[in-house]
């Protein structure tokens, strides 16, 4: 069982300001948070089944820290597609050399992602990367109920609760952070990643050229929460009350 986990460079969520522009902190970028589970569910599940599992990330070549702290976990191999330009990168190009990249690799029965990255949100690595390679793609699961050869078995978060989803291998994995707790990497786990070799590709080695990048036109943070009214009078004026405004809110 062979597991690709796609992993991206974020910055510490700390760092991030709220100003009218898009700005990159110029500290040192980490694992995407959401991505520690699915390389923490890949480790799960090789223990389990056997087979070897690999990170593969997409940016400026800073990203190889980020790798060398999944290596660091226990992942067997590490690619890195070299772009100094990719910060404001559309995803979709993003998602065209990572598909390539598991193309590329071969004999791979999995990818995960984590559900979403903390800086863009957008959600749309684990689609995009399915459709790209024809694959089926199961998002937000928290749990593995079985995973064999040539199919699994997975519990998919809804709004109502979960789906119990069955799918036929290879496919496309996002997980939820409910999914497991990850590991901390050992000292001996660190020493060796600090020695171990991360692959690095250009896009024109994948045979993409990755153009069209986003046009953040401005952000803002969200507004003031308005302060609250209280209710005052008998239990029956008060219900009374708080009955108009919610009808005149078009609550009720």
């Amino acid at each position: 069982m062979n597991i690709a986990v796609l992993v991206k460079q974020t910055p510490q969520v700390s760092e991030v300001k709220i100003t009218d522009k898009a700005d990159w902190p110029d500290n040192e970028t980490i694992i995407n948070p959401f991505d520690e589970y699915a390389l923490e569910e890949a480790l799960r599940i090789k223990e389990a089944n056997g087979g070897k599992t690999i990170a593969i990330s997409y940016g400026a070549d800073s990203a190889d820290t980020a790798l060398r702290a999944a290596l660091a976990l226990g992942i067997d191999e590490a690619y890195l597609i070299v772009d100094e330009d990719y910060t404001f990168l559309n995803p979709q190009k993003a998602a065209v050399a990572l598909a390539k990249a598991v193309e590329k690799i071969g004999d791979i029965d999995m990818v995960l992602t984590g559900k979403q990255a903390t800086d863009d949100d957008s959600a749309m690595m684990a689609p995009l990367a399915a459709g790209l390679l024809d694959w089926p793609q199961v998002g937000f699961v928290k749990k593995f109920d079985s995973v064999a050869d040539d199919k699994a078995v997975c519990l998919r978060t809804t709004d109502e609760g979960y789906d119990k989803v069955e799918t036929p291998l290879p496919a496309v994995f996002s997980v939820v952070k409910e999914i497991n707790e990850p590991r901390l990497p050992s000292l001996k786990g660190k020493m060796k990643a600090k020695k171990a070799a991360v692959t690095k590709w250009s896009p024109a080695d994948l045979g993409v050229e990755p153009t069209g990048t986003i046009d953040i036109k401005s952000i803002s943070a969200p507004p003031p929460r308005p302060s609250g009214e209280i209710i005052t009078g008998e239990k029956d004026e008060i219900i009374e009350k708080l009955v108009s405004k919610l009808k005149e809110q078009q609550v009720l």
